[in-house]
């Protein structure tokens, strides 16, 4: 079978990495949420690995302006590239509101959207290793999306309950504001299997 993009594997080989460091971010995101201790330690962390996607993105974006040859369209390498740094991003977005507010006890849907997240991520994973491989790609793209979906449901029900239920309106806005972030992380995983779906139909 004729590889669907047979041409130089240095691109997958940093989406691949990319991508590894994508799902050690959500994990240590969901490890923050199963044991809501040591907060600074494990945001400080997340931190680290934001910085570690953000030298990956650049290195791809150097790479993809010395290449005189790429294996899709240049325009689709920069979008996904930027997708894949732009969820983790997010995560670490919602993990400095989390120091910078003091919240002490957020709101269990946080930990339900982390798990969604690092689900996404490992769909990513296995999408982009089928890149090279002229694999079912859409596949993963529409479980992607479909956790989006989930995530979108349920942090709206949340938010939702907050309003019914919290008295203080501080720490509504407080936990309204982690809850979104957190869901806007799952929005750029959807990005991410856009992108991968555009480049899938390009090369079809």
């Amino acid at each position: 079978m004729t590889p669907l993009i047979p041409r130089d594997n240095t691109f997958f080989e940093m989406f691949s990495q990319m991508s590894e460091n994508l799902i050690a971010g959500a994990r240590t995101l969901v490890g923050l949420f199963t044991d809501y201790t040591d907060l600074d330690a494990k945001v400080a962390e997340i931190r680290r690995i934001e910085r570690v996607g953000d030298e990956m993105t650049h290195a791809v974006l150097i790479k993809l302006n010395q290449s005189f040859i790429t294996p899709f369209d240049r325009e689709d390498i920069h979008q996904l590239t930027s997708s894949l740094d732009d969820v983790l991003d997010l995560m670490n977005a919602a993990c400095a509101r989390i120091i910078m507010y003091r919240i002490t006890n957020p709101p269990p849907v946080a930990m339900e959207l982390a798990r969604l997240i690092l689900l996404q991520t490992q769909e990513v994973q296995r999408a982009l290793s089928l890149l090279r491989k002229n694999g079912d790609i859409l596949t993963h793209c529409v479980e992607i999306n479909r956790l989006e979906n989930e995530a979108d449901v349920i942090s709206r029900a949340a938010i939702g309950q907050l309003f019914d239920q919290e008295k203080d309106p501080i720490t509504l806005l407080k936990s309204k504001e982690l809850i979104e972030f957190l869901e806007l992380a799952t929005d750029k995983a959807e990005d991410v299997a856009n992108v991968l779906e555009t480049i899938v139909l390009k090369s079809s």
